[in-house]
């Protein structure tokens, strides 16, 4: 072939392994420095209200409290995507981006449903860079804490299928 230069694709032999990750969401509304704000929706209306969009910079913390360490940030953006009266489910599009230890700069990737009022929610991974590259898998979510400006805490299980 004239100036076409060919390749051979050459076969992995990685392994794809599964890790179990385990941290807590810092979804924070209120105050001077919240992480979660509102960037669309129908006016007048609440966190709550069909259509309301939140964008996130939300820290992800190795233990329950505030200060705990830092492991990394949920970004991205959730917004209530249920009409229906008592029905409280929000479409999640959010990178988890890893900042320490082992993951550092690696990033899972997460888009489905979280009906938040369930106990435990379990969401799809549906991607990922870096050592997460060809991810799948799933995330359990459970809100430790939540107080009335809509701040929570929520302790995520994350299980991912990896190279």
């Amino acid at each position: 072939m004239d100036g076409i230069e060919v390749r051979k694709i050459i076969k992995s032999q990685q392994t794809e392994k599964t890790s179990h990750l385990h941290f807590f969401f810092h979804d924070i509304l209120s105050g001077k420095n919240p992480s979660a704000v509102r960037i669309a929706g129908p006016l007048k209306s609440t966190i709550t209200t069909f259509g309301a969009t939140m964008m996130i910079d939300d820290a992800l913390t190795e233990k329950q409290e505030p200060t705990s360490k830092i492991v990394g940030r949920a970004q991205g953006l959730y917004s209530m995507a249920a009409q229906r009266d008592h029905e409280f489910a929000l479409l999640v599009i959010m990178n988890f981006v890893f900042v320490e230890g082992k993951y550092k700069g690696s990033t899972i990737s997460i888009l489905g449903r979280n009906p938040v009022l369930n106990d435990v929610r379990e969401m799809p991974i549906i991607g990922g860079t870096g050592l997460f590259r060809f991810a799948r898998g799933y995330a359990l979510a459970h809100t430790v804490w939540f107080n009335p400006t809509g701040d929570a805490i929520v302790e995520y299980n994350v299980f991912v299928s990896h190279f």
